[in-house]
């Protein structure tokens, strides 16, 4: 059996009054864990927490104040010693065509999606490096692997960045024993679609029909509860990946995510060898050296 899985862990975790995170920290206490659980809203992250516990540090955090962001995790580690694993979950979906979404829509996408979890990153790692140790879990999507969504465009921007940012960030904290996963969910049974945590573009063009049609369509999955994943089980998952002591820098939650990434490996793999010659016709001539 597992000892780490009973050793108590102290969290930190963003986005923590509803969905994955919602789901996170009801599971961590139950187990005995200690943590810090962020939201805008300290009194109504409790109240939906529905604890009392000691265990349960609630913070009212704006993520894109990068002082609060610090103060935050200055208070956790006041109150529990120590920092085990910070969970970047905050965030929400924009959609709209890229012609229809404006640059002050999608800026705050990346100021909330990119740059809160950099302000999260650059405020915990000094903790993490001074203990030698840690485990941070970036929230990406499906949607930050496989980008042919119409209407997602932007949304799968600042996916690609983390998945991008958290892959550097593994190789440059490795030597201070500090572990990073980047988390790509399919369609969960949480509250993803609904309007907090989706926004639509302001100004909609009729020429884009294919996005309307997409739109329709996440109204359904959203009217019918038909999304493939159970959030208590993806949660399951993330607090058994913080116990390994290999943890995947990959990690796919679905298994609609699964084979959306098995389909862009083959793509990908079928461009490369379809245009082989030619990437490799770009080579220098040696001679010209």
């Amino acid at each position: 059996m597992d000892t780490q899985a009973h050793t108590p862990q102290v969290w930190f975790i963003t986005g923590a009054s509803k969905g994955f995170g919602l789901e996170l920290v009801k599971q961590l206490l139950a187990q005995g864990h200690q943590v810090a659980a962020t939201s805008r809203d300290a009194t109504g992250l409790r109240a939906a927490v529905g604890s009392d516990s000691p265990n349960l540090l609630p913070l009212a955090v704006e993520l894109t104040d990068e002082a609060r962001v610090g103060e935050a995790i200055a208070a956790t580690v006041q109150q529990y010693g120590r920092l085990d694993v910070v969970v970047n979950n905050a965030g929400y979906g924009q959609l709209g065509g890229l012609e229809e979404v404006t640059d002050a829509e999608a800026r705050e996408n990346f100021d909330v999606n990119v740059f809160g979890t950099l302000n999260v990153i650059r405020r915990a790692m000094p903790q993490l490096r001074k203990q030698q140790s840690g485990h941070i879990i970036n929230f990406s999507s499906i949607a930050g692997i496989q980008g042919g969504f119409p209407g997602w465009g932007v949304y799968c921007a600042t996916k690609f960045a983390v998945e991008g940012l958290s892959e550097a960030l593994a190789a440059e904290v490795a030597p201070f024993g500090v572990k990073v996963t980047v988390v790509a969910p399919g369609y969960f049974r949480t509250n993803f679609l609904q309007s907090g945590s989706l926004k639509l573009a302001a100004d909609k063009l009729p020429a884009y029909q294919v996005v309307r049609n997409n739109e329709a369509y996440h109204d359904h999955v959203r009217e019918t509860n038909s999304q493939l994943g159970d959030p208590a089980k993806g949660a399951a998952a993330l607090i058994q990946v913080a116990t390994e002591p290999n943890p995947p820098m990959h990690l796919l939650l679905g298994a609609d995510a699964y084979g959306l990434a098995e389909a862009k490996i083959k793509s990908l793999q079928a461009d490369m060898a379809t245009w082989q010659a030619l990437s490799h016709a770009t080579a220098a001539d040696p001679a010209q050296a």
